[in-house]
């Protein structure tokens, strides 16, 4: 990790998202429609998830974000991870990210589970020597050294977690993103798992985490933020936002 102070700034962020009624539309009813030149629009709904977001992550923080569903928390790691661009708005960031969160999206179901290692870590940035130096560590903590030159198309779904949460946690990140605590695999790998994520979050410069679980937020972080009407609606000690969380669902309790 370089010695540069991590930080996540959230400038009047929003973002807005479209969904086109017609999702049907065949390449000959569009070529038809593009020479007749028809002047009506597709129908489309647009609706924003955020607005204006104003928030910056300082090293150190470990936060947490709750919030009902559907009220945009993994949108906002999304956001961080740049898998969302902003409608509105900009993000800075600096530090290297490593986003637990769809795992394996990256994946060409067609390559061996070898080939999509290096494949995954080429979306990540880094080079092919780079990845060679991580093969043995990433199969030997997978488990899948009998499966690891077979086409990922035949992996079980357990099998295909447990390569996926492997390669994504094998990198050192100064930033860690996590959408709930992975739960994938055996008994044993789920041990493992858990472990190595805990050791991710000691090392780590800063740590966002959604989850619907408060005690696991309570738990492992010191900052909270609650997600309610496209934004944020508290910011501030994990106690005193899962306390506004709860009176804002008119809940004592969890």
């Amino acid at each position: 990790m370089n010695n540069e102070n991590a930080f996540i700034e959230f400038k009047d962020v929003s973002l807005r998202f479209r969904i086109y009624a017609d999702k049907g539309i065949t390449v000959k009813e569009a070529i038809v429609n593009s020479l007749r030149r028809r002047r009506h629009a597709e129908p489309v709904k647009e609706f924003w998830v955020l607005q204006n977001l104003n928030v910056r992550i300082n090293q150190g923080d470990r936060l947490g974000i709750i919030g009902n569903n559907g009220a945009g928390k993994s949108t906002m790691l999304k956001l961080i991870s740049r898998i969302y661009e902003p409608t509105k708005g900009t993000i800075e960031s600096q530090g290297r990210i490593v986003p637990l969160i769809e795992l394996g999206a990256g994946f060409n179901p067609e390559l061996t589970g070898r080939e999509n290692i290096y494949l995954n870590g080429a979306v990540l940035g880094y080079t092919k020597d780079e990845m060679a130096k991580l093969e043995k560590n990433i199969v030997e903590f997978s488990g899948l050294q009998d499966f690891i030159d077979v086409p990922i198309k035949y992996y079980s779904t357990g099998m295909y977690a447990r390569l996926a949460f492997t390669v994504a946690t094998e990198i050192s990140p100064e930033i860690l993103i996590i959408d709930e605590i992975f739960a994938g695999g055996d008994i044993n790998f789920v041990d493992r798992a858990v472990k190595r994520i805990n050791d991710l979050i000691d090392s780590a410069k800063i740590v966002i985490m959604v989850s619907h679980s408060l005690g696991l937020i309570e738990s492992m972080c010191n900052r909270c933020l609650v997600i309610a009407d496209h934004g944020i609606a508290y910011d501030g000690d994990v106690e005193s936002a899962i306390r506004f969380y709860r009176e804002m669902n008119g809940k004592l309790e969890s």
